[in-house]
């Protein structure tokens, strides 16, 4: 019988967060070049570019650290 490698489910938490990080970042791209209508306050600080980098970062640790 042959013994089966448990994948930890941080790692998948880590492959949620990249996805996540990539369509966040991804919009706060375009929302450089194409800014909306009506922005909102503050939105020259492109929070949504810096939350997806973060994102990234930590999806990156789980899955890194967490890897099959």
């Amino acid at each position: 019988m042959s013994a089966r490698r448990v994948i930890s489910i941080w790692f998948f938490i880590g492959v949620l967060l990249i996805a996540y990080g990539f369509l966040i970042t991804g919009q706060g791209m375009w929302e450089m070049f194409y800014p909306p209508a009506n922005p909102v306050v503050l939105a020259e600080m492109r929070m949504n570019i810096w939350w997806g980098a973060l994102l990234l970062l930590v999806g990156a640790f789980y899955a890194g650290r967490f890897a099959p």
